[in-house]
């Protein structure tokens, strides 16, 4: 029998594509947890915390086209190819080698795409997709260098001798499993209307009551009354323009300023995170924010246009100082960096962060990492989906309207 990865005497070369198997197993299962927490979060507690810097932020991935195929997500197939890897070394034949080499060689083509996808287009990158790209890149080499058929004269035909019967096998089992996995996420996001969205809206008035900032911005996204504690709905959003985010709340809370028309005021309440300018917290994750604070807040009459433009725009916005500059230019905001009275603006909003006591021993402060909002005097940290956000909404509303021993009869029974 040919001497290969799974099929010599040498137990050092099966353990090493063991751990390449597990590895690329125990990071896709993170990622699909992960993906599931980000988009569709169980609990006004539950959510996505993966944003070390402007590049390295998993939420980008998980918000972003490439983090599912049909609602399966993508880590799903990942996993697959990691458990196939591990199958082939504790139950080893040269069918099922020959099987697993060409898996890996394409499995390493599409890690090769995704990587340059994230760096390219994101313009981030994911850890736990990295960790997955690490192991599936290993797992490549161990085959090239040590698999069956390594030294066939063809390099075509060292991986392109998988078993029909192995693949038929892997196939059928693979689209049992994406079905289930499609099913689960039609679940998931049928439940965020549903039962999901109620406990949500119990866990937002369970939340303690907060006062407004000695200083709310003037500059709104959204205007339903004059005086900001006349609508219905308030929010304020402690936002940061270069936030990936912030970017998913803006998406969410431009279907709600439509759906709830008249009905609601959104302060924009700048707080990029960059040490230039915001000295809230020990965080510098996005160069050029305070910039773009300070761009927006120049003229009060442009602000909604700039705002729009850069969130529009994010990628660009977050990767090149030219487009910034060409921004101010186009706009006529060039002065903005360097004018005192936008400056003392912008820090005098910042500086409401110091305002909110500390919500956990590792932050010194409430406001201290964005997005996070006051809404109707509840603080929110993190971003919430769609459906959660418009139970709130709605619940808030009906209380405006209805009163409030009305509205909490309606939501009796919720659950905890």
């Amino acid at each position: 029998m040919e001497d290969s990865l799974t099929l010599s005497g040498k137990p050092g070369l099966r353990t090493l594509s063991f751990v390449a198997g597990v590895g690329m197993m125990v990071s896709s299962i993170i990622t699909v947890n992960h993906f599931y927490a980000a988009n569709y979060p169980e609990s006004l507690y539950e959510g996505s915390v993966c944003d070390i810097n402007a590049f390295f932020n998993c939420d980008s991935s998980a918000f972003s086209m490439i983090s599912h195929f049909a609602g399966i997500p993508l880590g799903y197939f990942g996993l697959l190819v990691g458990a196939l890897v591990v199958l082939g070394v504790l139950f080893p034949s040269a069918k099922f080698e020959r099987t697993n080499k060409t898996l890996a060689m394409l499995n390493a083509v599409g890690v090769v795409v995704l990587f340059l996808f994230s760096a390219l287009y994101l313009r981030s990158l994911c850890l736990y997709c990295s960790a997955f790209f690490v192991s599936a890149l290993f797992s490549f080499v161990l085959f090239a260098r040590y698999g069956i058929d390594r030294n066939q004269p063809n390099r075509l035909a060292r991986y392109s001798r998988p078993s029909s019967l192995h693949l038929a096998a892997f196939g059928g089992v693979t689209l049992m499993g994406a079905y289930g996995f499609a099913e689960f996420t039609e679940a998931k996001q049928e439940a965020q209307s549903g039962g999901v969205a109620a406990r949500v809206v119990k866990e937002f008035y369970n939340l303690p009551l907060v006062a407004s900032p000695s200083v709310i911005s003037p500059f709104w996204t959204a205007k339903a009354t004059e005086e900001f504690e006349d609508a219905p709905i308030r929010v304020i959003e402690y936002g940061d323009l270069l936030c990936p985010d912030c970017l998913f709340l803006t998406e969410q809370l431009d279907r709600l300023k439509e759906e709830f028309s008249g009905k609601v005021n959104i302060a924009f309440q700048f707080f990029p995170l960059e040490a230039e300018c915001n000295q809230v917290v020990e965080k510098d994750k996005h160069p050029g924010a305070c910039d773009l604070s300070y761009m927006s807040a120049y003229d009060p009459n442009k602000f909604l246009q700039i705002h729009d433009e850069i969130w529009a725009n994010f990628r660009e916005a977050k990767t090149s100082s030219e487009w910034r500059s060409e921004l101010a230019r186009r706009y006529g905001v060039e002065a903005a960096l360097d004018n005192a009275e936008t400056k003392e603006l912008v820090d005098q909003i910042i500086n409401t962060g110091v305002e909110y006591e500390k919500t956990s021993d590792s932050y010194s402060h409430g406001i201290r990492s964005t997005p996070t909002m006051i809404l109707n005097n509840r603080m929110i940290i993190g971003t919430l989906p769609y459906e959660q956000l418009r139970a709130i909404f709605q619940a808030l509303l009906e209380e405006s309207e209805g009163g409030e021993r009305e509205f909490m009869e309606n939501w009796v029974g919720t659950g905890p």
